[in-house]
């Protein structure tokens, strides 16, 4: 008799257990953590643009200057949404300077990080970087006139004396690729659900500059009180029971 009953609290204590380290099982949030908590939602309809302006810009010691962006928007009753790409190369009134000596090493990880990636690494000196990351919400009754700079998009890529600037899209997006000669490279890229902003500078004297800025515009109107209602019935059906 002692045996079964040992067995069944043995089997008791590793059911509570293995209930314990189910990594599926919910666990209720005190009111400390829910209080750091941030969070809205958007009804469909409610977003009338939304815009995405990729711009990288390299400015050697000479003078010399390699840029080119990428606009993307998409806007209430547009068909399907609309690219541009633009480049701006610049001589300068002197010759190249003089190659630089710097040796930069390693960071083959940050191309497999998720999320946003942004990394300056400078083997020279007096140089400037800056990676930027902006993120635009405004509201309005309607979005903004479609721009139409640049040139429609396309793989482009332009050389000059003082290196070059190459876009093209990769990984279901699109990317900026300067190669500044004898000073460095820098790679601005979106897509495959990151963001990545790097500037590697082997020479002295740069200047570069990577930017993304993502523009939305909601729409003013008030949201129906019925709308509201539908969602948070729905939300009610996905809350498992006792919490």
């Amino acid at each position: 008799m002692k045996i079964h009953v040992l067995l069944a609290a043995s089997c008791i204590a590793a059911s509570i257990c293995a209930q314990a380290s189910n990594p599926l099982q919910p666990v209720e949030l005190s009111d400390r953590e829910l209080s750091q908590l941030r969070g809205r939602f958007i009804m469909p309809g409610q977003i009338v643009h939304f815009g995405v302006t990729m711009s990288s810009a390299w400015e050697n010691a000479s003078g010399q200057v390699l840029a080119g962006a990428v606009h993307m928007q998409a806007s209430e009753g547009m068909f399907q949404p609309q690219f541009n790409v633009s480049t701006i190369t610049q001589n300068g009134d002197q010759s190249a300077p003089t190659a630089g000596s710097g040796q930069i090493y390693g960071g083959e990880g940050l191309s497999s990080v998720n999320g946003v990636t942004q990394s300056v690494r400078s083997a020279g000196d007096f140089n400037s970087a800056a990676n930027n990351f902006v993120v635009n919400v405004k509201r309005g009754g309607s979005a903004p006139n479609a721009s139409n700079a640049g040139e429609p998009f396309a793989n482009h890529i332009e050389s000059t004396q003082a290196g070059s600037v190459q876009i093209s899209t990769s990984d279901g997006g699109f990317r900026i690729a300067i190669n500044a000669l004898g000073q460095g490279t820098s790679l601005q890229q979106l897509g495959a659900g990151g963001l990545q902003q790097h500037a590697n500078i082997g020479g002295s004297s740069n200047t570069v500059r990577n930017l993304t800025e993502l523009d939305v515009v909601l729409r003013e109107t008030p949201i129906p009180a019925g709308s509201i209602g539908v969602n948070l019935d729905q939300l009610r059906a996905l809350r498992p029971a006792g919490y």
